[in-house]
């Protein structure tokens, strides 16, 4: 354990409830708070059959937390879960220090790297709703601490001004999101007029989307070992060899527990994804949990009612496997997994081949549409 020198670092806690994906999770913590700029003072770990009403850790525990905290100097805790608005309250008190959690944490790195007008617009009215149930007490804090962590963008004094003034602008950004959602449709009318495949590429952040895109596009699109290093989905139109011109877009990384109104949030930007004719499913091969991660992102795709739409398993990193490039096919003859490494651009004709077959089954099925008409 090491003293804390700036306000930019904190003790993180995680209680295991017996699910097995624990240990995950907590990683994902981790990686969570390096994302956010957060040095990782403490990890301290308890187990409970149930949360705590009050503490969530239960008081002993919380005792416990308090003497690191002092000892640390911490500014900062952030619990690997989602806390009520008491238990917030309650934890602030009892640790002598700003308790954040999990959700508050993706919050923040969201206000951090939305780059968009709309991406900024939806952080911004993801963070509204999720601190109005928590003004917590520590107004002048959070004031003063304007870029720590978990208290960038709207400030809690500001939402205590006047409840009035924050549903005012949560409407207003609402009616915001709606002009940009319809200027969206009407260039998606136009796409969908002409003969082009929509190709989105989904899947758990960090696991090569952006440079899978990168490389099918020839743009340059940030890409970094990060979590979240895309939030704002972004679309180029591309030829591609037997497929012709295709509309690719990258979106945003899915993570497990991701905070439901950020899904909500972004639904306008993830509406691109329900437009789409093909999914590209990115996995990170190399990752030992890749089918828990192909089943959270399967969770996501349907709670935004995007489960129907055509998908392809593209196996990223086999660089890092020693797997050779391959296409998988199932009953029916169609591809159904691409293994590649976006990084070298091994296995990308498997994925091209892929499209092509693609666009092909797009036009039979819209000339069967027409002669039927």
């Amino acid at each position: 354990m090491q003293s804390s020198a700036d306000e930019n670092a904190a003790i993180l806690v995680s209680v295991d409830f017996g699910k097995s994906d624990h240990q995950e999770s907590l990683q994902e913590l981790r990686l969570l708070a390096e994302t956010a700029g957060v040095r990782t003072l403490a990890i301290i770990e308890t187990r409970r059959q149930r949360p705590d009403a009050a503490l969530f850790a239960g008081s002993g525990k919380i005792q416990e937390i308090a003497a690191i905290v002092e000892q640390l100097e911490a500014p900062l805790v952030i619990f690997n879960h989602d806390l009520s608005p008491a238990q917030m309250r309650n934890l602030t008190a009892k640790l002598g220090t700003r308790v954040i959690d999990r959700t508050m944490l993706i919050l923040d790195i969201f206000a951090q790297r939305a780059q968009s007008h709309e991406g900024k617009v939806q952080v911004e009215l993801a963070q509204l709703k999720y601190l109005a149930t928590r003004l917590v007490g520590q107004g002048a804090d959070m004031g003063q601490q304007k870029y720590a962590v978990g208290a960038r963008g709207p400030g809690e004094t500001q939402l205590e001004l006047d409840r009035r003034k924050l549903d005012r602008r949560v409407h207003l950004l609402k009616e915001r999101l709606e002009k940009l959602k319809h200027q969206r449709k009407v260039m998606r009318r136009a796409r969908n007029r002409s003969d082009v495949l929509s190709v989105s590429i989904v899947g758990y952040t960090n696991a090569g989307k952006s440079t899978l895109f990168n490389k099918l596009t020839k743009a340059n699109v940030y890409v970094a070992d990060q979590l979240f290093a895309t939030l704002d989905t972004t679309s180029r139109r591309v030829f591609s060899e037997g497929a012709g011109d295709i509309v690719v877009s990258d979106t945003v990384g899915f993570i497990r527990h991701l905070p439901h109104g950020l899904v909500a949030a972004f639904r306008s930007t993830l509406e691109e994804t329900l437009q789409a004719d093909l999914l590209l499913h990115v996995v990170d091969a190399s990752n030992p949990i890749r089918d828990d991660q192909i089943i959270e992102v399967n969770k996501v795709l349907a709670e935004i009612g995007a489960a129907e739409i055509p998908q392809i398993l593209v196996f990223n990193k086999i660089d890092l496997q020693d797997v050779p490039p391959s296409v998988q096919r199932d009953d029916y003859g169609k591809i159904r997994r691409v293994f590649l490494s976006a990084k070298s651009g091994a296995g990308l004709e498997g994925l091209q081949l892929a499209l092509a077959e693609a666009k092909s089954a797009r036009q039979a099925h819209i000339e069967q549409l027409l002669s039927e008409e």
